[in-house]
């Protein structure tokens, strides 16, 4: 007979982290045979490694086998569900165990189940609620696991005041529940719609270097990363270099996403100079960091070097994705850089065997567009199967717009009421495109029933424009007389106007190609 604590040992070092699927199921055989199988603790390490092995249906055959089952058991079983995404079967077994066995569950239980591998729902957070009940009904919430478990349910399922009231509520912080908070509040941008979701997620930042909450909390490369992100989307330049210098001085910069994450803020804020030089740093740069390079470029107009850029990732052998073969058509479709984008488009489709997305097709049109070839434009949203989405067929409404091809614009604009006919921005796109080819009758169409043009359109939102000045965004707004010093700005503008005027003569014109060039 094998002697009980050689096979606990052995079971153990298996649950460990056994590679072979079949390990186990060759040690259970032996278990049985020894007559240790109702050993309740040998029956743990051998669920446990079922479990880790990915073989949830032994896992649980082994459960319901053992006669005397204690909260270890329970939790390895309800672990097993939740790795494995069975949210309906750990949260199943919860109830059995509570109605069977009298056990309410401790922090292993919980945590287990709020960090449960299952899609975002309203049925998952609905679960995630009920969960957070039991929590504070048996005082769980006062563990740092369990807490921290609790605010990254709430982030999956996209909650942010439950998220951030969960963060709040913690007396003890660590890395791990900062790195959740502060993706969180950058998510907010998206959550509610305002620009203050990124602000929130740099004065978390602030507060953890201060140590608010007493912690001895360091940021790591995951939360620089998620930081630098949010200065990316706010076109926050003065947080995007403090939190680089952040970086230098913790010596963070040398991991990639850091460095990734630099570029794209850089390189959205405008400060291509700061990407390049983050760029050069990286010692094997992967597509992450090729396609931000790109996009930098595309995104600022500079298409040339976006060309060059991309060129160059394809001499280093990088094998471009479809995020980078974006970037450099975006910046083909904006400089008007035509042959060069079919050329692209060509090489993605046929070299690299790419499916284009939507915003490929997008870009397409609009080369085709800018080259006068809307027939061909139609075409390719007729043959790609592409005509239920609104980006490409706005695309190729202002194509038709810019041709002044009024046929293809009544099918276009047929099609753009049929996908969204509620939304506002069509109605103006459609407008405009019937008076720039001077379709009035089309065009009063659309001002008058059934469509009701001024009904659907409502309020239009002005277009605007900001900067950063002092580490504050100021945003400005055409015709602007409520700002603040804004009848100054105009006095400024109004003499750079004159000054230009004046200093303004035919010598003073560039001429040299070669030198102009450099500018696009």
């Amino acid at each position: 007979m094998w002697p009980r604590g050689f096979l606990s040992r052995l079971l153990l070092r298996v649950s460990a982290g056994a590679t072979d699927r079949h390990a186990c199921a060759r040690i259970h055989p032996v278990l049985v045979k020894s007559g240790h199988a109702s050993d309740t603790r040998l029956a743990t390490a051998l669920a446990d490694a079922y479990a880790k092995s990915g073989l949830v249906t032994r896992a649980r055959r082994v459960f319901d086998e053992t006669p005397r089952r204690d909260l270890v058991l329970w939790n390895v079983m309800i672990s097993c569900y939740s790795s494995h995404g069975l949210l309906n079967h750990s949260w199943a077994l919860l109830a059995s165990m509570r109605r069977s066995s009298g056990l309410s569950g401790d922090g292993f239980t919980f945590s287990a189940l709020l960090s449960a591998r299952a899609p975002s729902s309203s049925c998952s957070h609905n679960l995630g609620l009920l969960a957070h009940g039991l929590v504070l009904r048996l005082g769980l919430h006062l563990d740092l696991v369990v807490a921290t478990a609790l605010l990254d349910m709430y982030a999956k399922c996209g909650w942010v005041p439950d998220a951030r009231r969960v963060f709040d509520a913690m007396l003890l912080r660590n890395s791990v529940s900062w790195n959740a908070i502060i993706p969180i509040s950058r998510n907010a941008i998206v959550c509610y719609g305002q620009h203050g979701g990124g602000k929130d997620a740099l004065q978390l930042f602030v507060s953890m270097l201060r140590n608010d909450d007493g912690c001895c909390c360091r940021a790591d490369e995951l939360t620089l990363a998620s930081l630098l992100s949010s200065c990316a989307n706010m076109a926050a330049a003065y947080e995007a270099t403090q939190l680089h210098a952040y970086a230098l001085k913790r010596g963070l910069q040398g991991y990639l996403q850091v460095a990734n994450a630099l570029i794209m803020a850089y390189g959205k804020n405008g400060f291509l100079l700061q990407a390049t030089q983050t760029f050069a740093t990286i010692h094997e740069p992967d597509i992450v960091s090729w396609s931000s390079m790109v996009s930098s470029f595309a995104y600022l107009g500079r298409a040339k070097s976006a060309i060059h850029v991309f060129e160059r990732m394809l001499r280093q052998g990088v094998r471009p994705d479809g995020i980078a073969f974006l970037g450099v058509l975006s910046a083909c479709s904006h400089a008007g850089l035509i042959q060069d984008g079919l050329k692209y488009f060509l090489l993605m489709t046929t070299d690299y065997q790419i499916d284009p997305c939507p915003q490929h097709l997008a870009c397409l049109v609009d080369l085709l567009g800018r080259a006068g070839r809307v027939r061909d434009a139609y075409n390719v949203l007729l043959n790609i199967s592409c005509q239920t989405n609104t980006d490409v067929i706005g695309a190729f409404l202002a194509a038709c717009k810019a041709r002044g091809n009024i046929e293809l614009a009544k099918w276009a604009a047929d099609r753009l009421l049929g996908l969204e006919p509620n939304e506002s921005a069509n109605y103006l796109l459609i407008s405009n495109a019937y008076a720039a080819a001077g379709a009035w009758t089309e065009l009063a169409k659309v001002r008058t029933p059934p469509l009701h043009m001024r009904d659907m359109c409502g309020n239009k939102v002005p277009g605007c424009s900001w900067i950063e000045v002092v580490g504050k965004v100021q945003t400005f707004v055409s015709n602007d007389i409520l700002l603040q010093r804004s009848t100054e700005m105009q006095h400024m503008m109004d003499l750079i106007v004159t000054f230009l005027e004046k200093e303004f003569n035919e010598g003073t014109l560039c001429k040299d190609p070669d030198l102009i060039s450099e500018w696009y």
